[in-house]
């Protein structure tokens, strides 16, 4: 019976720690500084929106680690003594492990920017994030928020919901404007100042001002213009937390090297989530992914492998889901952000603005590579098929309907997809309407 420790209790260390018990009575202890028990990290939000209690984004009652034997330690861990298999604590106890798994997160990218430290400045990502915007939203007069992406869209829907002004400031021609294709980065911006919310473009922050006391009380912006505010988030993307390893014997880059068990270049030593980096990258995917499922994923498999189930982690298909404000978004396979020859796709938008599908294929094939979606739900399972098969455009046209997951009387868009598409590739395609449940049932099943 192994001593086995889990450095960090999100999603990747928890399941992890969930799937060794179920697999094995090794004694297995979980270690976090950010907080005494797991929670949702992506609910943070509606925490602060007032949509939910801390204590209903906790997936598992208090008791349940103790029921299940996962000791759980509220501590952080100041280094780590490889050749001795020890963890060195802020508490000064010192504990030995057997095999250690490393699942130590992200941490909200700063650049050097003047000001950076100051109170008042934050990303969202951890739940000391939280604590700070709500002690700061009280005397907030304005909230600057720099970077366009998923969690600077989420910050942004906070403040607003609770009435403090919001200027979000991107240094590309449209939000995300990096990872979306043109029409729909334009799309989003068009909704965030809908909403009422200020969104600069083409600019950078270039300093935040210190109001005297310590605190933010405005920034410069590399227009030179100047947003007076008293609270800044920082929504550049994340990184690997690994800052505590980087002089050790561990082998990182920009996260924790791992193989395709996960395994470090140290025996007996893990990494999972958001600060493991693959040495070997499956197509179609990134080296280090900080998404909720990819982790989940990483420590169900890290668990099996070390419970003496060797297993190859493989995430599959890419996909991703989330919402810009009241617009949902989905993405399945290759939709890179500008689509280049030898790929090719197909547009459609609806007439209000607010709803999109696209379609990436090869020209050459004709056979689908991805899907892009804007409030319009699509089918994971109907969609990923597709993909596996190399399925011919046409016939995914034709058998849209497949696809489509939006709830009973909603409004159809069918018809509208399929017209649009004859008039841009001068087809005749038909639309298979005789898609039932029990069709889509059979499709999946049918090999």
């Amino acid at each position: 019976m192994a001593r086995i420790f889990i450095i960090g209790n999100g999603i990747s260390g928890v399941t992890a720690a969930r799937h060794i018990r179920k697999l094995s009575n090794h004694d297995i202890t979980i270690i976090s500084s950010e907080s005494e028990y797991f929670f949702s990290r992506t609910a943070l939000m509606y925490v602060y929106m007032g949509h939910m209690r801390f204590k209903d984004i906790k997936p598992y009652e208090d008791g349940f680690w103790s029921k299940n034997r996962i000791e759980l330690i509220h501590d952080k861990v100041n280094s780590i003594q490889f050749n001795a298999k020890s963890l060195v604590l802020e508490s000064g106890k010192t504990l030995n492990y057997d095999k250690l798994i490393l699942a130590t997160g992200s941490k909200s990218n700063k650049f050097g920017w003047p000001g950076q430290d100051l109170h008042g400045v934050s990303g969202l990502y951890h739940l000391q994030d939280l604590e700070m915007m709500e002690r700061c939203s009280y005397d907030t007069s304005r909230a600057v928020i720099v970077g366009g992406g998923l969690i600077g869209i989420e910050m942004a829907e906070m403040f607003h919901t609770r009435h403090i002004p919001v200027t979000v400031v991107v240094r590309e021609k449209e939000y995300w404007y990096n990872i979306l294709p043109p029409e729909e980065a334009a799309m989003i911006s068009k909704h965030i100042r809908e909403h009422k919310i200020e969104l600069i473009l083409n600019t950078e922050l270039k300093e935040i001002l210190d109001d005297g006391t310590g605190s933010v009380g405005g920034v410069v912006l590399s227009n030179g213009d100047k947003i007076q505010c008293n609270y800044v988030g920082l929504t550049v993307g994340v990184s690997p937390n690994i800052d505590f390893l980087k002089n050790t014997t561990l082998e990182t880059d920009r996260g924790i090297l791992v193989n395709a068990h996960l395994e470090t270049n140290i025996p007996d030593v893990y990494a999972i989530g958001d600060c493991a980096q693959l040495k070997q990258v499956l197509p179609g995917r990134k080296a280090i992914e900080a998404i909720w499922y990819t982790g989940r994923m990483m420590g169900e498999n890290v668990a099996y492998n070390i419970c003496h189930k060797s297993i190859s982690y493989d995430p599959g298909i890419w996909f991703n889901s989330a919402k810009f404000l009241d617009i949902e978004y989905q993405v399945y396979g290759h939709v890179p952000a500008k689509i280049q020859s030898p790929d090719d796709s197909f547009y459609w938008e609806y007439s209000d603005g607010k709803k999109s599908i696209r379609l990436v294929f090869n020209k050459e094939s004709h056979q689908i590579l991805g899907f892009n979606l804007m409030g319009i739900r699509f089918r994971h399972e109907v969609c990923v098929k597709w993909i596996l098969e190399k399925t011919i455009l046409n016939d995914v046209v034709q058998n849209i309907r497949l696809a489509f997951f939006d709830p009973e009387f909603y409004k159809n868009y069918e018809d509208s997809f399929v017209e649009s598409f004859n008039q841009q590739f001068n087809q005749q395609i038909i639309l298979n309407k005789n898609k039932t449940l029990n069709h889509v049932f059979k499709f999946l099943t049918q090999k």
